[in-house]
């Protein structure tokens, strides 16, 4: 058996994997127990590593950095991606609201670690390590180990002590936050829901199909043309029952006469006006009338697409169809000249099935090219994002040159990429579930690496290295900004308490709250509010953590 004890606890790359390999699954497993209705999800992964580097389950030390390094960037780079298409929309009206509050609370979070820095004693490379696990962010803690390590040649193990310390009781005091905002200020339910449906009826939330009968005078014998100009909101007219029931595809060409019925599409804000103009809502039996019609939703899947705008493409025009709709990640958007098109947006087309097999020749619509994935867009990022990364910044006041490092220069160069890349014709388009195994590879590989590289001297720090007092740091950094920031929301700007459970899970990057909050409040609110200040959040996480290392250590 002396093969076995060397598979385990001896070297070699078959060691490396194998242990690798068991700290994650057993991480995984672990992670969908819950207690509570709460679960530490993933993060297990770092606990097992602990558990297995103090019983002498080891890697060796060059393969654990590189293995840390590389899946940290997997797992950066796969979050620009998918929030980099809403991450600059996520500025506009509301949004920049939330992203101020969220900024206020790694500002404030910020500043509760250097008081405590220097209250305490404690070195800041250890306080930064309980502040990235305070709020539950990783990527910071990566980024304040590459920080700390090009300041200084070495790996200082505190930090990630630090972070494992301070991370189970900062999952709940984020959850235990949301709920003393409740208390404090006796929210209700079914008060939140009432304001919630009030601020969506004034939203664009996404495109709603309608139909209207022409009765206003004032556009009798007007063109679709004219008829939109005047209105001058965005609003497709798809197709047009005449009195006889003729029915035809709309085109601006198209004259109304009183009586006639449209088809129209547009956001739901725009639907009280353009009813008002044009006359009134009807019901019409659309699939009964449109026996000469057709209507597929047809997905782009040709690299040559990717970027034009729908006027370019002149579909109208050259084939006599009508695009009524584009469906991007889910959501409906309005069809207007000047949308940009993007590799899997699905367009709602409609016209003579003739026409619109030649349409669905040009957008491509082949669903198998979509699940291959493009490993180009993704490695070239990549290289991007470590050029990125590795170039120094000489700020005033600040010793050292901060650089973006392995966590920031991806990130930065994922959210780019993803949001303009399609202006230039690069392809950036992922599946939902390869950006997710893309992600999830790269979180599991860095923790695992992390939680090896720390167990050692885990137990020791606990027990003899005022461990115990990290764990309170931490609680009091997890919980004052949340509270702070919280009260100004509600007191101050009124924000809905649905939308600020979203806003205090987005802003400490935490899942598990995020899904606590979806769970007891039955609407997707705190979801968006999430995703909306997530972005910034990530990235003020990544800088924040290398500016303290490089300041003061």
């Amino acid at each position: 058996m002396e093969w076995l004890s060397e598979l385990f606890l001896g070297g070699g790359i078959a060691h490396s994997v194998l242990i690798l390999a068991l700290v994650i699954a057993a991480g995984i497993f672990l992670g969908k127990m819950k207690v509570a209705g709460i679960s530490l999800g993933i993060t297990w992964i770092l606990f097992v590593g602990i558990a297995c580097s103090h019983f002498g389950m080891r890697v060796d030390g060059g393969v654990l950095h590189f293995m840390k390094e590389f899946g940290l960037i997997l797992f950066v780079y796969s979050v620009g991606l998918q929030v980099g298409p809403g991450f600059f929309s996520s500025f506009k009206k509301g949004g920049l609201r939330l992203n101020m509050l969220a900024t206020l609370i790694v500002l404030f979070g910020v500043i509760t670690t250097y008081i405590l820095h220097v209250a305490t004693g404690i070195p800041i490379t250890t306080m930064v390590g309980i502040l990235s696990g305070a709020v539950t962010n990783t990527p910071g803690l990566g980024a304040a180990q590459e920080a700390y390590m090009n300041v200084t040649g070495i790996e200082d193990e505190t930090i990630p002590l630090g972070y494992a310390v301070a991370y189970p009781l900062g999952v709940l005091g984020i959850i235990g936050s949301i709920l003393l905002i409740r208390v404090i200020f006796r929210v209700n339910f079914d008060k939140e829901n009432e304001s919630l449906q009030q601020q969506a009826d004034g939203k664009e939330i996404e495109a709603q199909q309608f139909s209207l009968k022409v009765t206003n005078p004032a556009i009798f014998g007007m063109d679709v043309h004219e008829m939109t100009r005047l209105i001058n909101r965005k609003f497709v007219c798809s197709r047009v029952c005449h009195h006889d029931e003729e029915v035809e595809i709309s085109t601006s060409e198209t004259r109304l006469r009183q009586g006639d019925k449209l088809l129209v599409v547009a956001a739901l804000k725009d639907i009280d006006a353009i009813t008002a103009f044009v006359g009134e809502r009807v019901e019409v039996p659309w699939e009964k009338l449109n026996t000469q019609f057709v209507s597929r939703r047809i997905a782009i899947t040709k690299s040559a697409v990717n970027g034009k705008t729908l006027g370019e493409l002149k579909l109208r025009t050259t084939f006599g169809v009508n695009v009524t709709r584009v469906n991007r990640a889910g959501v409906d958007l309005v069809a207007n000249p000047h949308l940009q098109l993007q590799l899997g947006d699905r367009l709602t087309v409609v016209g003579p099935e003739s026409a619109v097999k030649n349409v669905t020749a040009v957008l491509g619509n082949s669903l198998r090219r979509l699940r291959e994935p493009n490993l180009i867009a993704i490695f070239f990022g990549i290289f991007l994002g470590v050029l990125l990364g590795s170039i120094p910044f000489m700020f005033p006041g600040i010793p050292q040159p901060v650089k973006l490092g392995l966590a920031g220069g991806p990130l930065i160069v994922a959210i780019l990429i993803s949001r303009f890349g399609p202006h230039y014709g690069l392809v950036t388009y992922t599946t939902m579930s390869a950006n997710l195994m893309l992600r999830e590879v790269g979180i599991s590989l860095f923790l695992a690496c992390v939680g090896l590289g720390a167990g050692e001297g885990f137990v020791g720090t606990i027990v003899n290295g005022g461990g115990w007092a990290w764990i309170g740091y931490g609680v009091i950094i997890t919980v004052v900004p949340l509270i702070i920031v919280g009260i100004i929301a509600r007191w101050i700007y009124k924000i809905n308490y649905f939308s600020l459970m979203g806003l205090i899970a987005g802003s400490t990057t935490d899942p598990p709250a995020l899904a606590y909050s979806n769970e007891i409040v039955g609407n997707d609110a705190p979801a968006v509010s999430y995703a909306t200040v997530y972005p910034l959040t990530m990235f003020l996480r990544v800088l924040t953590a290398q500016l303290l290392i490089l300041c003061f250590v």
